[in-house]
Parts: structure tokens; C-alpha cells; sequence
């Protein structure tokens, strides 16, 4: 019996690994790499440049310099993890592994929720597609027209993705070619325009609402949205020729090229945007399709019709890149029995979980109807993905201390990356701000239910023994809605700034060591009961 068996004696692991032979392993270095930068660049590029720069100015471009490097500390997390422990929907059961079915629950639970994220790509579509059809988007929410037409692209996407990963890969790569040209089309022609050489210091200066405005605008920003998405080839894991060798250079190209194209974006945003829309700082510049519109001001008409096609094509290959990883998620999901064990049926014929598919279809249609406006679901959502992150980086450490689990060795120095890049998960976390997280958190520890529910129809183990072993995340959760109410990220202020963000940096540490000391103890009990 294997160490991930002793660790999760109900996966039911035999019949698991009949299902993940059939995934088909065709994905090479070219292909992931096109799906981590086809997850990343989607709406993100066409809206957070200027939510980043009402948010903080100029500035703006040391919050995504600052994003690119933190990201970076959490992707190298996951990128040993993916190199070591190779299988579809790592990311969720990774967690399972490491700490128990507690913990295994909660973090499906809020990978589960974080679908709603491709509704955010496709609630993106529809805000851009109303340039030509008004009546798809009124008042900054969907209209019933249009949500009638994302629910019916949703359904397209999902049937795109009904076939063979190959299939899904060659018409990902085609999209990803198209999504580099147009940013960079778009960065050219704005600069060939003419730009305005003051702007780093007009206006306020560089950083016209405080430094601290670079945290906000993280999250509130959409920059962690917008950059968030490199995990996609570690989720495709299973479905990989070389997964030692390929995925980390996916992953790491990915975050690079994306990273490039966004500085570059922001700077072309920031230079080029007319005097007369500065009248009441960078806090007042407010457009609906942000450079289709300054495409039209600056008399680029070509331009516009360009960005307006891609508004459809770029977050669209987000989106369908994200209904194929909800479904490796959901499969992932059925095997730690979170979900239905049919949830976890892989097709013979194509290698594809057809019944996961499905019932992401019907979640993101969900996500659809309540949160219809982009940046609160990127808000919301984002929150829900990040506990992925912090999840990993405790898996990483206790499959480090675990003598009987080897690693890669891929990534040195996990010592000090694993605990920063928890620390760094927390932060997330804080910084999208109370408004948001007092919805989020909650919804995140509703998972403690299905939890209990799952425990109460399984009769096996001791509860005591699971609860203490993923106790570690609850008090986490709980711990940062505390923090978020009493700090100056849209909380009360009662803890000012920047002591709110070095509490939570502190908190993070001392759970990050309680979790990895629960974790070595979960999987030695867990080996000691074979």
C-alpha cells in the first residue's frame, strides 16, 4: 500500500487508478505552456490595467512587478509538488494527502466554488460584446438577453471541451497566438499615438494615494486575478508526457510572458490616456471597455473593432481553458470523495471526465445568475482559489519532513519558500479586503458541513482524530476574517496600517508551523495503521 493510500484510505484508490490510466498523456512543453498563458491572460488584460490604476496611480506597475514575484514564490511551490506527484487535479488532492480528509474537504470545497471564476471570463465577454449588442449589459449587470447568451457560451464551451485533450490543446495553442498578438498590437499602436512623458509624477506623483493603495490594488485591483491562472499545467499533470521535466518550464515561461505582457499594458494605459478624463485624478478615470474605448478617443477605429473581436476570443480562451480544468477539479473532487464517485468516470474513447464537465456546466451557470458584475466575482472568487496556495505550501513541507515520501528536489531552498508562501497566500487573502472576505470565508467554512456530512455517512476513523488533524485550517480561516474586520482593508481600522498586514504575516507563520506538525503526524498514524 502506498503512502497516498495509508494517507486517504477511503479514495477508493484501485478504482482511482483505473480511471487516471485513461487519462491520455499528450500534452507536451509548447501545449502547457500555452494553457498556463491562455489561463492567465483573459479578462484581466482588458479591465485590471485600469482597475490598477485607479487604485494606485502609477504606481500600479510595482504592484504587478510585486505580484509577478509573489506568484512566482507560490508557483514554486506547486511546481515541485507537480513534479513529484504528477496526477490530474494535483492541486486538490495534494491537500488530501498531506492533511487529512478534514482539510482535503475544505480546500475541494472552495476549489469548487472558485468555478464561478469562468463565469467572471464570460460575464468579461458579454460586458465587451455590448459594444454591438446593447442589450446584453445594463447598469454594469447582465441583462436577462444576455444571460441567456452566456449561458448558451457556456454550454459551447463545454462541448469544445467534450473530445480528446489533443483537440483541446491544437485549438488552445491557435488562441493563444492570436491572445499574444492583440496585446501586443495594442501596446504599439497606443505608444504610436503619442504619450504623455508626466504622467509618472502629474497627477498626484507616482504613488498619489499612499504606497499602501499597491496592496489594495492586488486584489481589489484584479492584479491577483489577472495573474493568478499559472497553476493550469499542474492541474494537466496526469496528461503529460514529461511531467518532471516539462512542468516546471511551462509553469515558469507562462508566468513570465504573461507578466511582460500586463507591465507592458499598464505602462501603455498610464501614458496614453487623454488629459481631459485626468480631471479628477486616476481615481476618476472610468471606462467601460477600457481600451476599446481609449482606442476610439485616440481615433484608432481599427484598433477598436480589433480589441472589441478579441474582448470575445481572449477571456473566451481563458474560459475554456477554465471549464477543463473545473472538470480535472471536479474528477479530482470524485476521487477524494467529496463529490459522487460517478463524478469520477474518464471516457474511454476520448481520455475526458464527461460527467465532471457537466456539472461544472451547471455551477458556473450558478455564478452566473448572482454575482453578474466582473470585479466582484473576481473579488469573490479569487479569495476561494487562493486557500489552493497556502494548502500547497503546507503539503510541500509535510512531504518534505515525511521521510517515506520522496521529492524531485526540482526547487531548492523549500525550506524558507514553502512558509513564505503561505505567508504570502494570507496576505492575498487580507488584502482583497473585509467586504469581500466576510462573504468569501464563510462560504469557504461551509465545507466543514459536507465534511461532517461525508463523516457521518463513511462511520470509519476517529473524528476526534480528523478534526484535530485539520483543525489547523479552520482556526486559519477563522483567524483572517478576524484580522480582515479589525485591519484597514475596508475593515473597521481598528488595527492600522501596517500592523494589520504584519499580524497577518505572523499569524500565517505560526499556523503554517502548527499545520506542517499536524500533517507529520496524520501521515505517520497513517502509516503506522496499514
Amino acid at each position: 500500500m502506498s503512502a497516498e493510500q495509508a494517507a486517504a484510505p477511503d479514495t477508493g484508490a484501485a478504482e482511482a487508478a483505473v480511471q487516471e490510466g485513461r487519462l491520455r498523456r499528450d500534452l507536451g512543453f509548447w501545449a502547457l505552456t500555452a494553457i498556463g498563458f491562455s489561463n492567465i491572460v483573459g479578462s484581466g488584460w482588458l479591465f485590471a490595467a485600469m482597475y490598477a490604476a485607479r487604485a494606485a496611480g502609477p504606481a500600479s506597475l510595482l504592484t504587478w512587478a510585486g505580484a509577478g514575484v509573489l506568484c512566482g514564490l507560490v508557483a514554486l511551490v506547486m511546481i515541485e509538488l507537480g513534479a513529484s506527484r504528477p496526477e490530474g487535479g494535483g492541486t486538490v488532492r495534494w491537500p488530501l494527502y498531506a492533511s487529512g480528509r478534514l482539510v482535503g474537504t475544505v480546500v475541494g470545497w472552495s476549489v469548487l466554488l472558485s468555478v464561478g471564476g469562468t463565469a467572471a471570463e464570460i460575464s468579461a465577454i458579454m460586458q465587451y460584446a455590448d459594444h454591438y449588442l446593447p442589450d446584453l449589459y445594463h447598469g454594469h449587470l447582465l441583462t436577462p438577453t444576455g444571460l441567456g447568451v452566456a449561458v448558451g457560451l457556456s454550454v459551447l464551451l463545454t462541448a469544445l471541451n467534450w473530445f480528446a485533450v489533443r483537440t483541446f490543446a491544437r485549438l488552445n495553442n491557435l488562441v493563444s497566438i492570436f491572445k499574444i498578438a492583440v496585446p501586443v498590437v495594442t501596446v504599439i499602436a497606443l505608444f504610436a499615438s503619442g504619450w504623455h512623458s508626466g504622467r509618472l509624477t502629474d497627477h498626484g506623483g507616482f504613488a498619489p494615494y499612499g504606497y499602501a493603495a499597491c496592496l489594495s490594488a492586488l486584489a481589489g485591483g484584479g492584479i491577483v486575478y489577472s495573474v493568478n491562472g499559472f497553476q493550469a499545467p499542474l492541474d494537466f499533470s496526469g496528461e503529460t508526457r514529461n511531467p518532471r521535466r516539462t512542468i516546471p518550464a511551462s509553469v515558469l515561461t507562462g508566468i513570465g510572458l504573461a507578466l511582460l505582457m500586463y507591465l507592458a499594458l499598464q505602462a501603455a494605459f498610464l501614458f496614453t490616456v487623454p488629459e481631459g478624463l485626468l480631471g479628477d485624478g486616476w481615481k476618476g478615470v472610468n471606462l467601460e471597455s477600457p481600451f476599446g474605448q481609449l482606442a476610439l478617443i485616440l481615433n484608432l477605429h481599427w484598433l477598436s473593432s480589433l480589441l472589441y473581436a478579441d474582448a470575445v476570443l481572449s477571456p473566451g480562451g481563458s474560459a475554456y481553458v477554465g471549464v477543463a480544468l473545473n472538470a480535472r477539479h471536479t474528477y479530482a473532487l470524485a476521487k477524494n470523495r467529496t463529490l459522487p464517485r460517478a463524478l469520477m468516470t474518464v471516457d474511454r474513447r476520448s481520455g475526458i471526465p464527461h460527467r465532471a464537465l457537466a456539472l461544472n456546466l451547471a455551477v458556473i451557470v450558478v455564478f452566473l445568475l448572482p454575482f453578474c458584475e466582473w470585479q466582484r466575482i473576481v473579488s469573490i472568487m479569487g479569495d476561494m482559489y487562493l486557500l489552493i496556495y497556502a494548502a500547497s505550501a503546507v503539503a510541500v513541507a509535510v512531504f518534505r519532513a515525511d521521510p517515506g515520501t520522496p521529492m524531485a528536489g526540482w526547487v531548492p531552498g523549500l525550506r524558507w519558500i514553502a512558509p513564505l508562501s503561505f505567508v504570502v497566500a494570507g496576505e492575498f487573502v487580507y488584502w482583497s479586503g473585509w467586504h469581500d472576505l466576510r462573504l468569501a470565508l464563510p462560504l469557504v467554512l461551509a465545507g466543514l458541513l459536507i465534511f461532517l456530512g461525508m463523516r457521518r455517512a463513511a462511520q470509519d476513523g476517529s473524528l476526534a482524530v480528523e478534526l484535530r488533524d485539520g483543525a489547523w485550517l479552520l482556526c486559519y480561516l477563522a483567524g483572517l476574517t478576524l484580522l480582515s474586520w479589525l485591519g484597514t482593508f475596508k475593515g473597521s481600522g481598528r488595527l492600522p496600517a501596517p500592523y494589520d498586514s504584519l499580524a497577518v504575516a505572523l499569524f500565517s507563520l505560526a499556523v503554517f508551523s502548527w499545520a506542517v506538525r499536524s500533517g507529520v503526524r496524520h501521515r505517520a498514524a497513517a502509516r503506522g495503521a496499514r
